[in-house]
C-alpha cells in the first residue's frame, strides 16, 4: 500500500468546488483510469470519511451537485467486477500526504492570453476555498510557503486579530508566524495597525507590561521603553524619582503608582491620600462582577464568555476553567466543573429555510473532512 505505481494530476474544473464534490470528482478520475487500464478488480483506499460512507451507500448526499458525482461513482463501480472501497486511518500510507499537495500544485494552469500585449494570466486554486486566483493574488507564507489567497488570508488574520491573539500560518500544525510587512499586500491599514500592536505585546513579558495611565492613550510599553526618559531625566539634573514618561502621549507618570504623574508628592504621600484604587478601577470591577467576567490570572486580562464552553485560552497563552478559574494543563481541565451550560450554547434558527446548496459543505460532514491530509487512493 506504500508504493506508488500510477498517479493523476487533473485541475479542479465546474461549479461543484466544495471540498466533498471535490474528492468525488477525483475519485470519478481514477475509476475511469482503472477502466482504461482494463482493470477488473480495485480495492478503493479512502482516507476521507464523508466520500467512503457517500459511496457505501451509509449516507445521502444533501447537495444536488455531490449526489449526481456519487451516482456517477456506483455506476462506474457497477464495470468492475471487484470494486470495494476500504476506510483506513490517517498516515496510513506514507505519500498521501505529498500526493495530495502536489495534486493541488498541479491545479496551476495557463490562461491563454487575449492578445500578445496582455500579461499571461496564472491561476492557482486556493485550499481553503478552492477557489481559482491569479496567482498576483495568492499569498506565500515565508517561513513555510503554505500558499492561500488574499481573501482567506485576510479573514484568518483577522478573526485571529479581534480575538487578541498573533496569527500564524492557516494550515493545520504549521506554527510559521506572518510577517506584517509581507501582510500588507491584503490588510487594511486598521489591521496592520492592529497586528503591529499584537506583535509588540507578544514581544512583551507580562512583568515588562506597562500601560500609559491616561485614559486617552493607555499605550502599552515596556520597562525598558520609559527607562530612556529616567536616564534623560538624570542627565538633566532633574530628581524626579519614579517619573516616566509615555512614548505616544508623552505624559508624565509614575511608574510606582502607576498613575499620573504626583507632582510636588512622593509615592507614599500620595498613596497616603489615596489609599483606595482609582473610582475607574472600582467600576470596573464592579462591572466584572455583575457580568460575570473572569480575569487572565497570567495577564489580567478581562475576559467575558459569550457562548461556548468554559474552556477558555487568553489571548497570552493561558489556559483555564472560566467556571472556577482553574488552569487547564495539556489540554485537559484540572476541576471538577462541566465543560458547558446548555444556556450558553447556540442553536441554529430556521434550518428548514436554509437551502443545502448556500454550503459549500453539510455541517455533519465537515468534523471527519481535512482538505489536507485526507485522500484516496487506488
Amino acid at each position: 500500500m506504500n508504493n506508488l505505481v500510477f498517479e493523476i494530476s487533473k485541475p479542479l474544473i465546474g461549479n461543484g468546488r466544495s471540498k466533498n464534490a471535490a474528492e468525488a470528482k477525483a475519485l470519478i478520475e481514477g475509476l475511469n483510469a482503472a477502466l482504461a487500464l482494463d482493470l477488473k478488480r480495485i480495492a478503493v483506499y479512502c482516507h476521507c470519511c464523508p466520500l467512503y460512507n457517500f459511496v457505501t451507500g451509509r449516507w445521502s448526499a444533501k447537495q444536488r451537485k455531490v449526489a449526481v458525482l456519487i451516482n456517477q461513482v456506483a455506476l462506474l463501480r457497477r464495470k468492475f467486477v471487484y470494486c470495494n472501497p476500504v476506510l483506513v486511518p490517517r498516515n496510513d500510507i506514507e505519500y498521501a500526504f505529498r500526493f495530495a499537495r502536489e495534486a493541488i500544485i498541479s491545479q496551476v494552469t495557463m490562461q491563454p492570453a487575449e492578445s500578445t500585449h496582455k500579461r499571461v494570466a496564472i491561476i492557482e486554486a486556493c485550499v481553503i476555498c478552492l477557489e481559482d486566483t491569479d496567482v498576483e493574488h495568492i499569498f506565500s507564507v515565508d517561513e513555510c510557503q503554505h500558499r492561500y489567497c488574499f481573501s482567506c488570508m485576510k479573514q484568518h488574520v483577522e478573526v485571529k486579530l479581534l480575538h487578541g491573539m498573533m496569527p500564524k500560518c492557516p494550515h493545520e500544525g504549521c506554527d510559521s508566524l506572518l510577517n506584517v510587512e509581507s501582510c500588507r499586500k491584503f490588510l487594511t491599514p486598521k489591521l496592520i495597525e492592529m497586528m503591529c500592536l499584537r506583535i509588540k505585546e507578544a514581544s512583551i513579558p507580562v512583568s515588562e507590561k506597562i500601560y500609559c495611565p491616561y485614559p486617552k492613550c493607555s499605550a502599552l510599553m515596556s520597562k525598558t521603553d520609559v527607562l530612556e526618559y529616567a536616564k534623560s531625566a538624570v542627565a538633566a539634573g532633574l530628581q524626579c524619582v519614579g517619573a516616566r514618561k509615555c512614548s505616544k502621549c508623552h505624559g508624565l507618570f509614575c511608574i510606582n503608582c502607576k498613575v499620573p504623574w504626583h507632582n510636588n508628592m512622593t509615592c507614599s504621600s500620595y498613596k497616603r491620600m489615596n489609599p483606595n484604587n482609582p473610582a475607574e478601577d472600582f467600576k470596573l470591577k464592579s462591572l466584572a462582577t455583575r457580568n460575570l467576567w473572569r480575569q487572565c490570572v497570567k495577564c489580567n486580562h478581562m475576559i467575558e464568555l459569550a457562548e461556548g464552553c468554559y474552556h477558555m485560552t487568553c489571548r497570552c497563552g493561558f489556559e483555564f476553567c472560566y467556571n472556577c478559574g482553574a488552569e487547564w494543563k495539556d489540554k485537559k481541565a484540572t476541576c471538577s466543573c462541566p465543560l458547558w451550560d446548555e444556556d450558553n450554547i447556540l442553536y441554529a434558527e430556521n434550518d428548514s429555510d436554509v437551502d443545502e446548496d448556500d454550503f459549500d459543505e453539510d455541517e455533519d460532514e465537515d468534523d471527519y473532512y481535512d482538505s489536507e491530509s485526507d485522500g484516496y487512493f487506488i
